[in-house]
């Protein structure tokens, strides 16, 4: 949360219930900056605020590749900024709080950086972290150390540049750039689950909440946009337009990388998912009698039936939604002998490549998920699919070439743990193989 600092009665903190930070202004004897305008009187929180609820995200369902260093060194930077200035700094601590405070009114170059790195209490601290830790991680896996940290504090600017042409306070908080953060998430994992915490009293209680639900409903419009104009009016300590000029560049800027290939792709992020959308379209155009409607160079609308092809790819799909894995597989044959090149959606792929090696047809098995790491390479489930793989040629084929070669793309590719472990030790026992 960005802070509006407004100037508050002696002995008057934060609501912590309610969520809404109460700042206190920088003493004026220590460090004062002489351009700084005077801070805006704020009044006191109304009652009906006041909520026994909390309800946090604490977690998300993407598996990292990589560890997020960087998103780890934003959070530690933040931290160690916010002891020195609150706590250890003394006078000279409180001076650079007040120096690289963006002030609105009057800004300098450097604080429309600086304030991002800046918290007025440690309650406004700890949930800006929860929340750069929660999407931070999985969009720094994304991005990439460095193109992130760029990304991170540009959208942070951006925040400062909305501001300062809505309002003449203050500000401090890294909340703009983690805004933008956030709305990044949601053009690369649409399709992600959130896991929430609720904590009504005494019981607590975790479920998953899908991401676009999480941000959009709830983040951006209840919390950014519809609630403060119902509940608290025009004065409020929280600088709302920055979280919507961080929402707004992080949304538009990771679109456009990702949409202009300078992000990885994938199936599930906004572009895949707006991909599957228009093939779902064109598919489903069909006439009374099954015959796809095609439009030739522009020209008059042709109508001819569905090819060989888009039938078997139907015809598995129908058998899969029955569990008829064994017809299912044998549309699937079918259908590479008339297309060698084609693939089945992700989630069909994966699931018939799972039946068929459950069932031991390990040759048909792996073709599906070796096309599978093709077609996808960079879905989540791609290095345990490789794992999968160097199993399968070891244990089945005998091929330690292939297996060790996939064991390394795995090793590689799995986060530290259960499935890397058990990679190298699969990798270990191939090595050892006479």
């Amino acid at each position: 949360m960005c802070k509006n600092l407004r100037k508050i009665s002696p002995g008057r903190d934060e609501n912590p219930v309610c969520g809404m930070e109460w700042a206190r202004p920088v003493p004026c004897d220590v460090g004062t900056n002489p351009r700084r305008r005077p801070f805006k009187p704020l009044p006191p929180p109304p009652l009906y605020n006041v909520a026994a609820m909390i309800l946090i995200p604490i977690d998300t369902s993407v598996r990292l590749r990589r560890q997020p260093t960087a998103n780890h060194l934003l959070i530690a930077a933040n931290v160690v900024i916010f002891l020195f200035t609150h706590a250890i700094g003394g006078a000279f601590g409180a001076a650079i709080q007040d120096y690289w405070t963006l002030d609105a009114a009057r800004p300098l170059l450097w604080q429309y950086v600086t304030y991002q790195f800046l918290h007025g209490d440690a309650a406004h601290l700890v949930g800006n972290m929860l929340f750069l830790w929660v999407f931070g991680n999985a969009v720094c896996d994304r991005m990439g150390g460095l193109p992130y940290l760029f990304f991170y504090l540009a959208g942070g600017v951006f925040a400062a540049i909305v501001f300062t042409l809505t309002a003449d306070n203050p500000m401090v908080g890294a909340s703009g750039a983690i805004a933008a953060v956030t709305t990044a998430f949601l053009v690369l994992y649409p399709k992600v689950d959130i896991h929430m915490l609720l904590w009504v009293f005494v019981i607590m209680q975790r479920f998953l909440l899908p991401s676009t639900v999480l941000i959009v409903l709830k983040i951006i419009l209840w919390d950014n946009i519809l609630s403060p104009a119902l509940e608290r009016g025009p004065m409020s300590n929280v600088a709302y337009s920055a979280h919507l000029g961080g929402y707004a560049f992080g949304f538009v800027v990771s679109a456009l990388l990702l949409f202009c290939n300078a992000l990885p792709r994938s199936a599930y992020d906004l572009a895949g998912v707006w991909s599957q959308w228009r093939r779902k379209a064109r598919i489903s155009d069909l006439d009374r009698d099954g015959a796809v409607r095609r439009t030739i160079g522009g020209g008059p609308t042709e109508w001819a039936p569905p090819s060989r092809a888009e039938t078997l790819r139907e015809e598995v799909r129908a058998f899969l939604n029955n569990g008829e894995i064994e017809s299912a597989t044998q549309s699937y044959l079918a259908l590479i002998r008339e297309q060698p090149t084609a693939v089945l959606s992700k989630t069909d792929q994966l699931r018939l490549a799972n039946y068929a090696s459950a069932a031991s047809a390990y040759p048909v098995a792996v073709r599906l998920y070796h096309d599978f790491t093709q077609a996808y390479p960079t879905a989540a489930e791609t290095p345990q699919v490789l794992l999968v793989l160097g199993v399968l040629h070891h244990r089945q084929f005998g091929d330690r070439a292939t297996a060790e070669r996939y064991l390394l793309a795995a090793i590689d590719r799995l986060p530290p743990g259960g499935d890397a472990i058990r990679a190298q030790e699969e990798l270990a026992a191939v090595r050892a193989t006479p």
